[in-house]
């Protein structure tokens, strides 16, 4: 049985859903090195740029990868460890410098303006545009951000310092047209909206067509739960349970577990405990130490318990 047998009208005529993508600019744990970059990626989600963590040479992966600057709006920035948010500040700069004009959004821990606008006093610096700060300090997960079609709450984490991960969860969005079925009808183009938010259409004979006919479902919602440095915690099970796709941090293997537990971080087995405890569709795993010479250790690890498994890398782009 072929596979457009499985419905009633060519497989053509259904909407191709609109896929997560994430672009990894930088994957590695402390110091950046020639051929490695400390924490930074950009989340497209409903004609969102969210960039997460800003380390050092952000701005440069993101001219590299052909990002435009002008797009992202959002900043987050899990904690304030320097490979995690050093490249902030000449991010800001060059945006500055490029006659930026849209409004700049920083959600980050209590301290990070104070951080940022003291560098730019003291370099005689002050952006064009609006900048603004949210501050965070709770230690319970609280909505940051939200639209009409994306909603972004906290995922707090046990790190060293006050640390969050980020819970990205599209809303559900309107139905699609069936085309066929509104040519069928010779329903006009000004009932169009209507059908995808639900409604039924009255032709002028008084026949009925109902919604079901002319459009098809919603793509369902997709999120994006990004859990930075942390130590191995089950807490955040409940916050993130049935994410499309799970980024957690694998600092070590397992063979290091006591390093991991020492400097607060986590191996990739514990990862992809929590992706199994998650219901997560996937996992991506990154935030790896320098110490090691190949990333396979970290795979074959993980998918002893989970299966769904991606290497993060610097440069790598991620459609899901």
């Amino acid at each position: 049985m072929g596979v457009e047998s499985f419905y009633p009208l060519p497989i053509t005529h259904y909407p191709k859903p609109i896929k997560l993508k994430l672009q990894i600019l930088g994957c590695y744990a402390a110091t950046p090195r020639t051929i490695t970059n400390p924490t930074s990626q950009v989340l497209e989600m409903k004609n969102h740029l969210f960039l997460i963590d800003c380390g050092e040479g952000t701005q440069v992966q993101l001219r590299k990868h052909k990002i435009k600057f002008s797009k992202i709006n959002h900043i987050f920035i899990s904690h304030l460890h320097g490979d995690h948010f050093y490249g902030l500040i000449g991010l800001i700069s060059t945006f500055m410098l490029l006659n930026r004009e849209n409004d700049l959004h920083v959600y980050g821990p209590k301290g990070i303006k104070e951080i940022i606008l003291l560098q730019l006093r003291a370099s005689g610096s002050f952006t064009g545009y609006n900048l603004y700060f949210h501050e965070l300090e709770s230690k319970e997960s609280e909505v940051i951000f939200e639209d009409e079609t994306v909603i972004v709450k906290t995922i707090p984490l046990n790190h060293r310092v006050y640390t969050n991960g980020f819970h990205f969860q599209e809303k559900l969005g309107k139905r699609h047209l069936n085309i066929e079925a509104v040519a069928k009808y010779k329903i006009e183009k000004v009932y169009f909206d209507k059908i995808k938010s639900g409604g039924n259409v009255t032709l002028d004979s008084g026949e009925i067509i109902t919604n079901e006919l002319l459009s098809f479902p919603p793509d369902a919602p997709k999120s994006y739960a990004f859990c930075s440095d942390t130590v191995y915690d089950e807490s955040i099970v409940p916050l993130i349970k049935n994410v499309s796709v799970l980024y957690h941090e694998t600092t070590f293997l397992e063979s290091e577990e006591h390093l991991a537990e020492k400097t607060m971080h986590t191996t990739a087995k514990q990862a992809a405990k929590i992706a199994k405890l998650a219901n997560a569709k996937a996992l991506i795993m990154g935030h790896y130490s320098t110490r090691y010479g190949s990333l396979e250790p970290f795979k074959t690890e993980a998918e002893t318990i989970f299966t769904n498994v991606i290497l993060a890398d610097d440069g790598k782009t991620i459609e899901l």
